[in-house]
């Protein structure tokens, strides 16, 4: 287990230090002036951020993907469909409101909207959701039909908020939308997936498996839409405390413990779910179940840490990098931005579990690499263009609206598991660095060039345009598949249509 603990440590190594050679060396240019204590608590954030990941994936493997599949195939060999989808609906709303990413969100949107109303709405339009993505794996349904359907609801409810003067809400809904699918959510949905698709996909195993994501993303959406739509009065947004020495002393010891309490509270559900059900219905041996255990303690600690490390070190660091960058060349934010996008996704801890699951489902033909340069592009470009919009304040729509419309279409053009694969993607992208790296980033530039007052118009959705990118980077990879794949039929044809028929030797 210690040998496959540090190539979990190694392989988290090689993704958390792009990030942090980064930003070290931006200390050393006149554009950025970290004091001391600040790169000293990055650069130790950064070691228990490592440390965190590799812990977390290894718990994943060993215990929330195995828990995930063991559940969805035991419940859907019982052949109780209300049972299958009351069960999914409860666990949607029991993961989500556990969710540490979403807290993250609602803690810095907590002088706007109340931050249990905001995880408790997320929660259920969560586990709807699941149970619509459930029911699409029974009934074998196309996703893109549904998604197609489903955004166009999305936007229409955008403009009926925007009707009502309540724009303020349509970031932080899409942003919603994005940090739900975070590190405790995703690797069970997926697997949960799996295993239902396994048992009632049909032929379609591979596409059925995916998709699960793609669907829980938009329920988050929709709901705080609705709570946009009958908000009354003027947003007033007001700025956390993001400096170092606010998160240090005593105050370190309280965030070490809000972290574990939320953890803790997020598995102990997860955990109590999945003891019902295995009393009830699965019945593994005990050798499983140890072993389960074991990759809860390991995800358990690994969250914890990697949570700790980005809500002391990072989070005040991206705050001051985007206020310092902003401060002294709008056109080095845009082009940092891009930088940052393109190496911070290789250290969301669910990336590295989507991957290996999409690499095992398509039997090697979207590999792990080309999902990562496909997804580390979508990001960058997605944190560059919204540092655009921060310099020029434009409104997230005129990036969303022309987003998904070439992604939806893309849908129609590539095979159908890439498709899956690429909305997934985009939840699982915009995980809890994003949130508490690139948000504050986003916040502090939007702060140095529009002032606190446009903070909840202009930083808000960066998240959200973090989980559109990959939706046509990863298509637009399919796409390119599918068109090489006719490239080649078409030059073998005319090969063979071209063979001297002389050299063909006659038998007969």
């Amino acid at each position: 287990m210690l040998k496959i603990l540090l190539l979990k440590c190694r392989e988290a190594l090689i993704s958390v230090l792009p990030v942090t050679v980064i930003v070290a060396l931006l200390n050393f240019t006149p554009l950025v002036a970290l004091s001391g204590l600040e790169l000293a608590v990055f650069l130790i954030s950064a070691f228990f951020l490592v440390l965190g990941i590799g812990l977390f994936n290894l718990g994943a493997d060993i215990a929330m993907t195995p828990m995930g599949v063991q559940v969805g195939s035991g419940l859907s060999k019982s052949r109780n469909m209300g049972l299958l989808l009351s069960v999914s609906f409860l666990l949607g709303v029991l993961i989500t409101v556990a969710e540490p990413d979403l807290s993250v969100l609602a803690a810095q949107v907590s002088a706007v909207l109340n931050g249990t109303a905001l995880i408790v709405t997320v929660g259920v339009g969560v586990g709807l959701f699941l149970v619509l993505a459930i029911l699409r794996i029974v009934t074998k349904t196309g996703l893109s039909k549904i998604l197609m359907l489903f955004y166009m609801m999305v936007f229409a409810l955008a403009a009926l908020v925007l009707e009502r003067g309540n724009g303020a809400f349509l970031a932080l809904a899409f942003d919603s939308g994005g940090v739900t699918t975070g590190p405790i959510t995703v690797p069970f949905i997926m697997a949960l997936g799996t295993g239902i698709a396994t048992t009632l996909g049909g032929k379609d195993v591979g596409e059925n498996s995916f998709g699960l994501v793609a669907l829980c993303s938009i329920g988050p959406v929709l709901a705080v839409m609705f709570l946009g739509l009958f908000a009354d009065g003027t947003v007033i947004y007001e700025l956390p405390d993001y400096s170092v020495e606010s998160h240090l002393g005593a105050a370190l010891l309280h965030t070490v413990v809000d972290v574990i309490l939320e953890v803790a509270l997020a598995l102990g559900l997860l955990v109590l779910f999945f003891a019902v059900i295995q009393a009830i219905f699965l019945r593994l041996p005990r050798r499983k179940i140890y072993r389960i255990a074991v990759g809860i303690l390991y995800t358990f600690a690994g969250l914890v840490m990697f949570l700790t490390a980005v809500t002391v070190g990072f989070m005040p660091i991206g705050y001051r990098i985007g206020h310092d960058l902003a401060t002294n060349s709008t056109p080095l934010l845009v082009v940092m931005g891009f930088l940052l996008g393109f190496v911070v996704v290789l250290a969301e801890p669910a990336i590295h579990v989507l991957k290996s699951q999409v690499e095992d489902i398509t039997n090697g033909t979207v590999s792990k690499r080309s999902m990562m340069i496909a997804l580390s592009v979508g990001v960058g470009i997605s944190i560059g263009l919204s540092m655009i919009r921060i310099v020029f304040d434009f409104s997230i729509l005129y990036y969303l609206i022309p987003g998904y419309f070439i992604s939806l279409g893309l849908s129609f053009f590539v095979p159908r598991l890439y498709t899956a694969i690429a909305f997934d993607s985009g939840g699982v992208a915009s995980g809890p660095l994003t949130s508490s790296f690139i948000l504050p980033l986003a916040i502090g530039a939007c702060v140095a060039l529009q002032g606190v007052s446009s903070v909840m118009e202009n930083a808000f959705g960066i998240v959200a345009m973090v989980a559109m990118t990959p939706l046509i980077t990863i298509q637009v990879m399919g796409f390119r598949a599918v068109m090489a794949g006719k490239v080649r039929d078409n030059i073998m044809m005319k090969q063979i249509l071209d063979a001297d028929d002389e050299q063909i030797i006659d038998f007969m």
